[in-house]
Formats: C-alpha cells, structure tokens, sequence
C-alpha cells in the first residue's frame, strides 16, 4: 500500500460525514461572534460593566482594529473582493456542479463569512464616521455581534441540513 492510499484512508474528503469539519464549522462562528471587529466581546461586557480604565481600553483597541480594517478595505479592497469573487464562484461550480463534496463544504462555511466580513467593513465605516463612544459604541458592538450570530445561525442550520441531505443521499446510493 502506497503511502498516497494511505494518506486518503486516513483523511476523509467526504467533509459532511467528518468529524473535523463539524468542529471547524463551530470554531468559526465561535470566533467569529467572539470577535466583534477584532475586539474580544469580553471586553465589551468588562468594560461596560466597570467602565474607567477598561472602557478607555476597549475605545482604543476599536479604534485601532477599525483604522486596520478601513486602511485594508481602501488599499486593497477592490483586488480582495474580485479575488474573493473569483474563489467563491470556483468553490460553488466546483462544488455543486461538479459535485466536489469538500467544495460545497467550504462554500457552506465561506460564504456566509464573507457577508460578516462585508458587515464588519460596513460597521467599521460606520463606526468611523460616527466615532460612537460608552454607550453607543457598546450598541454597535453588540448590534454587530447580534446579526453575526444571525448569519451563523442560518448558516449552521443550512449546512446541518445540506449536510444530512448528503450523508443520507449517499447510504440511498443516490
């Protein structure tokens, strides 16, 4: 047995009966409602409930992730968005017309991070333009968290479904 027959035996790519991408699945809408913007949401709750020195805190770390992110989107932005364009819709042929089961699975997880991605650069403006501080930072924080947490959902739900479609269509020899 060649060591390339062994590798696949061992590495399942039928992604929707793997342990592995059900708990990458979970990794990342776990960090992705944990960090509101870069910033831990953890701070937020600190610095709402003590205030002083963790507010001032959490005020300049957003302040810091949102010029990041804004001087991203501005440099970089149109070539990261055609290129994210260009994978997604590779990935999706792939993946659904080609029926590429470790394609779909990505797509299930890109897709929906890209629209948080697109909030988060859209929040990231707002907040600059605004420049919210206590209380109104503290609600846009936590109303980005809230629709992010929403995208998760959904798409949690849609890859479950999507992926016990799978599962079953295969043990039907569909």
């Amino acid at each position: 047995m060649g060591w390339t027959q062994t590798l696949f035996e061992v590495i399942d790519f039928r992604s929707f009966s793997n342990l592995w991408f059900w708990i990458v699945l979970a990794v990342v809408w776990s960090s992705a409602s944990h960090f509101v913007l870069g910033v831990p949401f953890d701070m937020v709750i600190r610095a709402k409930r003590y205030g002083g020195q963790a507010l001032t805190d959490l005020e300049d770390l957003v302040r810091i992730n949102v010029n990041r992110l804004l001087f991203v989107g501005r440099t970089a932005g149109l070539w990261l968005s055609g290129f994210a364009a260009f994978a997604l819709t590779t990935l999706a042929v792939l993946g659904f017309w080609y029926d590429v089961e470790l394609a779909q699975a990505v797509v299930l997880i890109a897709l929906p991070m890209s629209l948080v991605g697109m909030m988060s650069l859209s929040a990231a403006r707002r907040i600059e333009a605004e420049a919210p501080q206590g209380e109104a930072l503290f609600r846009a924080l936590s109303r980005h968290r809230t629709w992010t947490q929403g995208i998760g959902m959904v798409s949690i739900f849609v890859t479950a479904l999507y992926g016990m479609y799978q599962n079953l269509s295969i043990l039907d020899g569909l």
